[in-house]
């Protein structure tokens, strides 16, 4: 548009953006900025459809026009490039027609030579060698020859299908810009979208803060509008943010104004702990409602490893990955039951519905747990009331590696070291847990080992998050050689299958099946005892195993969540516990961690700060400590690499491989209060 009148908006750059029921606005991003205002909210949305379909019309004349002149450019420079490579293969043809023509030349010479020689009266001797170098020289011509043809023959074949080759080359790379957009331009009407719907939500009436919300909520529109850079920062604009009025504090997010709170944050603590002392915790301040612009932050993270991707704590949950460990524990009466069995084939049913119980809290949590600092622990003492502790130290920073050791005075021991990897996809994350489970019976000897199936978390992109798990789990008493294998079946929109569904076999040391295990993951498995008859294969008895309602036991069974958990990050009740403060702990405990305390307590803006002054903390021990490495390298002296304070790394006597095994003394440093040896991560 080199010609136009004054005032005039390019449509192919403007911002389209709607204010309110009837007023919308038409900008340059510069000087020029319309405000319209429509008869009603219908006529308002026709002319902004109307707007933006134009807008789209004039974006793609422009790309086409600006593809058309760069093609042209691309095409003329090719076509250079093409020409000078023909000329030149040409002329190397040419050079061999000449080298062609030379040996035909002389090729004839020789022949002719020796014919004369043959003529001669020579030896019969001679005579048959000349025939042998005539033979050799005649074969060289015609292989000359059959050379020259072959190159005019390339030669013919690059003229024919350059051109072809050019558009095929071309078309994959305007395909995969195409493909790059369409993604991006899918992420971004998401978002869009979602701020669009969430802004329109009608706040309830009795909620706290929505009288005289009407025109935050206009603000919130204004804000929500125009954030539409890929550049921009990690937090988007804000929005109307609802705590019911039993909080005493309100949330503040990135770009959000702190409301002061009717309780500070010394006498929510000091109430906690009074809490504390007295019962366990049933709640903790609600989440806010709070968007976050998703694409901005994932499109350079594909194929990446998570656990080395800077993110918000928005994306995360405020416990961290040593408190989701020990949520395994969450139904450890699962494995005082299996301690008073005398059957080693019943026991093992019980193990494996203690191995499937463990994943029953992942079915809503879709927020990350924080990593791990490098010596941070966690410890949970539940000795009088369920009869165990537990105690969880982060011995590897990268890749990221837990120990984590669990005794009851109910008869049995867990202990395991599981590093987590993960790799985001585009559309999906997927969470592989490496590492080997250890379940010991103390009165028995009996030793199981297991390890855990892959997470998936889909939809990260577009649309709503949900996690599946898959894989098999082989479950194995090393002291009797019993198996059980459960098969985790993953989610299929086409599968009339139960969603979530598991299944299992336990079998003892021959392979003869005695139990058969059935159940969802989020829900409850059930045990059916294998009828075995005489003269009938297994796979009968199986079958009449499962139709015999009178042999079915129900294993085990989720616990229902706590009231208002979607507003709790879905917490169950004794993930509600974790975090709960604790006099005594060690100063490396998670509780004490203060990113993940402003979390939890609101405090969004703050919370990210101090992660990152936490994480620049980490990186500076470890450069420290490389630092050090290397004088002594140099120095020739002897260099300790860092180790575990509660866990020693060794050689499991079971599985034969490297592992990290409690080495004890921590309940006993917590009972004198002797913490000189734990190091200052926090």
């Amino acid at each position: 548009m080199r010609h136009t009148c004054r005032g005039t908006i390019n449509l192919a750059t403007a911002n389209i953006t709607v204010e309110d029921s009837c007023n919308f606005i038409i900008s340059n991003g510069g000087a020029q900025t319309y405000h319209l205002k429509a008869s009603s909210e219908v006529e308002r949305q026709r002319w902004v459809t109307a707007l933006e379909l134009a807008k789209a019309k004039a974006v793609k004349m422009l790309a086409e026009s600006d593809e058309s002149g760069d093609e042209e450019s691309v095409s003329q420079t090719d076509k250079t490039e093409l020409q000078n490579t023909l000329r030149t293969l040409s002329s190397k043809v040419e050079d061999l027609s000449t080298c062609n023509d030379l040996i035909a030349k002389h090729g004839t010479a020789l022949q002719r030579s020796l014919s004369e020689l043959e003529s001669l009266k020579l030896p019969a001797e001679s005579n048959e060698k000349i025939k042998q170098v005539n033979e050799r020289a005649t074969l060289f011509r015609i292989t000359s020859n059959a050379m020259i043809n072959a190159c005019r023959d390339f030669l013919m074949l690059a003229q024919t299908h350059s051109k072809k080759w050019q558009k095929s080359l071309q078309y994959e790379r305007d395909q995969r810009i195409r493909l790059e957009e369409t993604l991006e331009q899918l992420a971004k009407q998401h978002n869009h979208l979602e701020r669009a719907f969430r802004g329109a939500t009608v706040l309830p009436a009795n909620t706290p803060g929505s009288a005289g919300s009407g025109k935050d909520q206009c603000c919130s529109g204004k804000g929500d509008m125009s954030d539409e850079d890929d550049e921009n920062e990690f937090f988007d604009a804000p929005e109307i943010i609802t705590m019911p009025e039993n909080l005493g504090h309100k949330r503040t997010g990135s770009n959000i104004s702190g409301a002061s709170s009717d309780i500070s944050l010394d006498e929510q603590y000091k109430h906690q702990l009074e809490e504390t002392k007295k019962e366990k915790r049933t709640r903790i301040p609600y989440k806010p409602n709070y968007s976050l612009n998703l694409w901005s932050i994932m499109k350079n993270c594909i194929g990446k490893e998570l656990s080395k991707i800077p993110m918000p704590v928005n994306f995360n949950e405020p416990l961290s990955m040593l408190q989701r460990l020990t949520e395994d524990l969450e139904y450890h009466e699962l494995l005082d039951r299996a301690a008073k069995c005398e059957n080693s084939l019943e026991q093992l049913c019980y193990v494996a519905a203690f191995t499937v119980s463990s994943y029953s809290t992942t079915v809503f949590r879709t927020s990350k747990p924080f990593n791990p600092l490098l010596g941070e622990t966690f410890e949970l003492d539940r000795l009088e009331e369920n009869g165990y502790r537990s105690l969880c130290e982060q011995v590897s920073h990268h890749p990221p590696a837990a120990a984590h050791h669990a005794e009851s005075k109910n008869g049995w021991t867990l202990r395991q070291e599981i590093k987590i990897t993960s790799k985001f996809r585009g559309k999906y994350l997927s969470i592989m847990p490496l590492g080997t489970i250890h379940c010991i019976f103390h009165a028995t000897g009996h030793h199981y080992t297991w390890k855990k199936v892959t997470t998936t978390v889909h939809n990260i992109i577009v649309g709503k998050l949900w996690i599946d798990q898959s894989g098999e789990i082989d479950i194995v008493n090393h002291k009797t050689g019993d198996k059980c294998n459960l098969k985790f079946v993953p989610y299929s929109y086409f599968s009339r299958d139960v969603a979530r569904k598991v299944t299992g076999e336990v079998t003892d040391p021959s392979g003869r099946v005695h139990f058969a295990l059935l159940g969802t993951w989020d829900e409850k498995m059930d045990c059916f005892k294998v009828q075995q008859a005489s003269g009938e294969n297994g796979g009968d008895a199986r079958q009449r195993g499962h139709e015999a309602e009178e042999s079915r036991v129900i294993l085990w069974k989720r616990n229902p969540l706590p009231k208002n958990a979607e507003n709790m990050y879905y917490f169950s009740e004794l993930a509600l516990t974790l975090n709960a403060w604790e006099g005594g702990t060690a100063p490396t405990d998670s509780r004490l961690r203060p990113d993940q305390r402003l979390m939890e307590n609101g405090r969004w803006d703050e919370a990210n700060a101090e992660k990152q002054r936490l994480e620049e903390k980490q990186r500076l021990s470890r450069k420290k400590r490389e630092a050090e490495a290397m004088k002594a390298t140099e120095d020739g002296t002897p260099y300790d690499p860092y180790k575990a304070l509660w866990f020693e790394r060794k050689k499991d006597p079971v599985t034969k491989e490297l592992t990290h095994i409690y080495r004890g003394e921590y309940w006993e440093c917590k009972e004198k209060q002797d913490w000189n040896s734990c190091p200052d991560i926090f």
